[in-house]
C-alpha cells in the first residue's frame, strides 16, 4: 500500500498516534526506572524521541493543508492526552481520577472550538 493511497485524515492521525506513543515513553518512561542515571535517562529518552519525529515531522508534512496549523496541533494536544490516560494507568499505574477525566474532557471541549468556525 502506497502512502499516497492513504486519505490525509487517516494518515495523519495515525501517523500522530504512532508518535505520540513515542513520545509518551520518551518524557515518561523512565519514571517507573527511578535507580537509572539521569544522564543514561536522558540518553533513553533521546533515542526513543527520535522515532517520535520521524513519525510527528511527517504526520504535520501531510497532514497540512487539510488541516490547518492550529488543527494539527489541537489533534496532538488531544491525542497526547488520550494516550498519556492509557499509559498512566497501565504503565504507571497511577489511578485516573475524576478531577484528570474532567480537566481532559475541558481540553477536548476546547478542540471542538477550534474544528469549528462560528
Amino acid at each position: 500500500m502506497r502512502l499516497s493511497s492513504i486519505p490525509i485524515p487517516v494518515l495523519t492521525i495515525g501517523l500522530l498516534i504512532l508518535s505520540n506513543v513515542f513520545m509518551t515513553f520518551a518524557w515518561y518512561g523512565h519514571l517507573k526506572f527511578k535507580s537509572l542515571p539521569l544522564a543514561l535517562a536522558i540518553l533513553a529518552s533521546w533515542g526513543i524521541a527520535l522515532f517520535e519525529y520521524v513519525l510527528m515531522v511527517p504526520a504535520n508534512r501531510y497532514g497540512y493543508g487539510y488541516f490547518n496549523a492550529a488543527q494539527l496541533k489541537t489533534i496532538q494536544e488531544v491525542i497526547t492526552l488520550s494516550i498519556f490516560m492509557v499509559f498512566s494507568v497501565l504503565y504507571l499505574g497511577e489511578p485516573l481520577r475524576w478531577n484528570h477525566l474532567t480537566g481532559f474532557a475541558f481540553i477536548a471541549a476546547g478542540a471542538y472550538f477550534v474544528f469549528h468556525e462560528f
